[in-house]
Parts: C-alpha cells; structure tokens; sequence
C-alpha cells in the first residue's frame, strides 16, 4: 500500500514556504553582494533546495529550486532587480542551480521511496512471524486464528473486506490468487497492478493440504480498487499458509 510521507500533510504551509524562503535569502545575500562570491550564493541556495527536498514531496522541491534561480536573478546578478542576465558565468550558476535543484529533489524522492519500501517488508515479515507464532502457540480455534489472519490479509493487499471459508465449497467463478502471486480468472492472467483486483466479483485465496482445498480466503475489493504488487500477494499468501499449516497439523 503506497504510503505518503507525513510532511504531505502540510503542503499548504510548505510549498509558499518553498517560494518565499529562497526569495528572503536572496534578498538577504544581496546587502552583501559585493563581499560574497557567487558559488557562495549558490551553495547556500542549494542548501534551502536540500531542505525542501527532505520533505520527500516533489512539487516542494522542485517551487524551491525555481524560486532559487528566480531570487538569484533578481537579486544577486547585474543587472539588480531585474529579471535578466548579462555575465556568463551567473547564465552558468543560474542553469546549475535549477539543475541541481532537480537532481537533489529526484534523489530525495527515490531515498524516501527506498525507506518506505524497506518498512513495509520490515512490516511484512513482522505479520509472517507473528502469525507463524500464534499457530504454533495456543489458541481458541483456528476461526479465531484465520480471523486475526483475514484482517491482516486485508491491510497488505488493501482490499475491504478479508474473509476466511473453512470447506472446499467456494465459489468457482471466482478470480483465483495463485500460490505464486498470479491472479487468474477463468484461466486468464490478470494484470492487478495496472488494472487492480476484480471489482464484480470476489478473488479467493485457496488452502491447499496435499492435492485437498481445505478452505479459502475470500477478498472483496468492490468499495474501492485494490492495487497490490506481487510481493504484497506473495505476502499474503504466506499469510494464508500458516492456517493451512494449522488445519494440516489438527488433522494429522
């Protein structure tokens, strides 16, 4: 499930912040235009982009670095208070800030795109080990222990509702997730994160013991469009296996 970084929350403080911030320092720089050199200038304006790039939101950055190269203009160039260059080498230092402005924004984005991605396998395989211990730990009935699973089910594919069927009675026109990830319905492949789960009809996980359906989880995404990765699928059929561990073990 894609998360947004909390500091999304505030775009609308952040990004007129994004504007006027580097537009004050440059204001600021300019008392002292003729005892700072450019690649000063540059490197602290590059330092406001880096700021607003850690926030993990593009538009933010992006605002920034325009805002930089517009308040280096408009301040710190000749001709002053002007928007318009004559020095090539304030051309050059104008074009490598909007530049590294970019790259420093893009860079931020993937760090903040990598840490999330780690969380959430983190989070994944804490909810693999902690089912896999309430299997082998004591419980009420295996119900008690599919429901637990069903709603975790629900929260890594970002369906609506997760349900579990104890029986080999489920519904055969249903769309089927695979043990490998692959949903299918009628024999032909879906593409789940491009078009989503189904939304007519449910898709069931099965439990297999043996060449036996012993049970199924029946995911519903009909209130809105669920769009998990295969890892997430394989996820959540691991999840699944460790009640059709349980039901194998009560049986044998």
């Amino acid at each position: 499930m894609p998360e947004q970084p909390p500091i999304r929350w505030n775009r609308s403080v952040l990004i007129p912040a994004a504007v006027l911030l580097p537009l004050l320092i440059c204001a600021m720089l300019s008392l002292w235009r003729h005892s700072l050199t450019t690649a000063t200038d540059v490197l602290l304006l590059v330092a406001v982009v880096v700021a607003a790039s850690a926030t993990g939101d593009r538009a933010i950055g992006i605002v920034a670095a325009l805002s930089s190269a517009a308040g280096f203009d408009f301040f710190l160039t000749e001709p002053q208070f002007r928007f318009e260059i004559t020095d090539a080498d304030d051309i050059e230092a104008t074009v490598l800030l909007l530049v590294i402005g970019t790259l420093v924004t893009e860079v931020a984005l993937w760090g903040h795109r990598q840490q999330a991605r780690a969380s959430r396998r983190a989070g994944y395989l804490d909810g693999v080990l902690g089912t896999a211990e309430l299997v082998l730990g004591p419980h009420d009935s295996v119900e008690q222990l599919a429901a637990g699973v069903a709603a975790q089910i629900r929260d890594v594919l970002g369906v609506s509702r997760c349900r579990f069927v104890r029986g080999s009675g489920y519904d055969r026109r249903m769309a089927l997730l695979d043990h490998d990830g692959v949903v299918t319905r009628n024999g032909r492949r879906l593409d789940v994160e491009r078009d989503g789960l189904p939304t007519d009809e449910e898709t069931a996980l099965l439990l297999r013991r043996a060449d036996e359906f012993v049970g199924c989880f029946v995911l519903t995404s009909a209130a809105d469009i669920a769009r998990p990765t295969l890892e997430q699928r394989r996820v959540a059929v691991l999840l699944a296996d460790q009640v059709a561990t349980l039901l194998d073990r009560q049986s044998g």
